[in-house]
């Protein structure tokens, strides 16, 4: 279960709200002209219904601000480089951590050597595929946008030089990381595979789709052996601190325990630290407590966004049930991800709208119009 995607609090909600309800009354006001009566009790009549609402949001943010105190047990999870910063909040107390061995940091620090290679040169990149494998993958124009650059430029080889030495002083003390010797073995494949594209390309002064494909392949095999050191010790240090917390809260109160896991859209579906905590939560409730929250970009306050947003899941689970009883499809939709008027945009559009296959009914956009007939899979509804 995951929560919508946004949300005003209290402070927000009355200020854009206010900027929203302006009235017909003074747009017409605006334009020099004076409103007339008609115009004056429209805009009248337009503001005392969108007051309802205003206030309906200033309640509403009053009660998630107050729900946010009582939320207890609570893990939040904020996915970083070092395998995950973990903070458990429970009885007004908080206290986070980085669970995750180092080997996890170090074996994705240099699995990432191909893309750390791949975001310098991708702007000159030939906007034109060749017959690589996997060239039917790859959409013609989201390479145009990538390879945003003149080919003939070399504006790359400066930086590309300067991500070598980097590389080549990681490579110079793998031996004193205390990382275990496969490990050693398999970090030196991908630091010398990189090395050796960057001295080749920029000698020859000139790279392409396939030779950076050559390239990568050919260190894939040390990049797995990394994963399967990282996703070891992944394992090990989120298994330890839920023991130990589970064990220091006790079993009752684990129970009820509310997981939100912040993360990237790239990484949100199928997330390292949501596999690995899901089977350690309570099994009846891990569908409704365990929280997938994407965020575009990393957050100052994990820990309150994650409040915040799980405040608004718990409430909306309790309004949903009592504000549509007689609705279990619309209180569904209330407590989850689907908007409310998704059913009824869809009955209108037509189911077949939503779901119509790649490049069919290109450049067309249906629109429903009053006594139109209903489309494939839909229902005519008067607009």
């Amino acid at each position: 279960m995951t929560t919508r995607r946004s949300f005003l609090g209290r402070t927000t909600a009355v200020g854009v709200m206010a900027g929203l309800a302006a009235s017909p009354a003074a747009a017409e006001a605006g334009s020099g002209a004076p409103p007339s009566a008609p115009a004056v009790r429209r805009g009248r009549a337009h503001d005392a219904i969108v007051a309802v609402n205003r206030g309906m949001r200033s309640h509403y943010a009053a009660l998630k601000s107050d729900l946010i105190a009582q939320l207890s047990p609570v893990l939040v999870v904020q996915n970083d480089a070092r395998g995950g910063r973990f903070t458990l909040v429970h009885d007004g107390t908080q206290e986070s951590l980085h669970p995750v061995g180092e080997v996890f940091e170090l074996a994705k620090s240099v699995s990432h050597v191909p893309l750390g290679v791949f975001s310098i040169i991708a702007p000159h990149l030939s906007d034109r595929i060749p017959n690589v494998p996997g060239a039917d993958r790859i959409d013609a124009h989201d390479l145009a946008m990538v390879a945003f650059k003149d080919t003939a430029t070399t504006d790359w080889i400066t930086p590309l030089r300067q991500y070598a030495d980097t590389l080549a002083t990681a490579r110079r003390q793998l031996d004193q990381a205390g990382i275990p010797p496969e490990m050693v073995v398999s970090c030196a494949q991908v630091l010398d595979g990189a090395l050796s594209f960057i001295e080749v390309s920029t000698a020859g002064r000139s790279f392409d789709i396939r030779s950076f494909e050559d390239f990568s392949s050919s260190v894939y095999a040390g990049i797995r052996t990394n994963m399967r050191y990282a996703a070891e010790a992944q394992i090990a240090g989120v298994q330890g601190i839920l023991r130990k917390w589970r064990t220091r809260i006790g079993e009752e109160a684990w129970q009820d325990l509310y997981t939100v896991v912040l993360s990237q859209w790239a990484t949100s579906e199928l997330n390292q630290n949501s596999i690995i905590i899901r089977p350690c939560m309570n099994p009846a409730k891990v569908a409704t407590h365990l929280i997938d929250l994407p965020a575009a970009e990393p957050l100052s306050d994990p820990v309150f966004v994650a409040l915040d947003n799980l405040a608004r899941i718990v409430q909306d689970n309790i309004a949903a049930e009592l504000v549509f009883p007689s609705d279990r499809a619309a209180a569904d939709a209330l407590k989850g991800p689907k908007d409310l008027l998704a059913d009824e945009i869809l009955d209108q559009l037509g189911a077949a709208a939503y779901s119509a296959p790649a490049g069919a009914g290109r450049g067309v956009c249906p629109v429903i119009r009053r006594g139109s007939a209903p489309q494939q899979g839909g229902t005519a509804h008067d607009l």
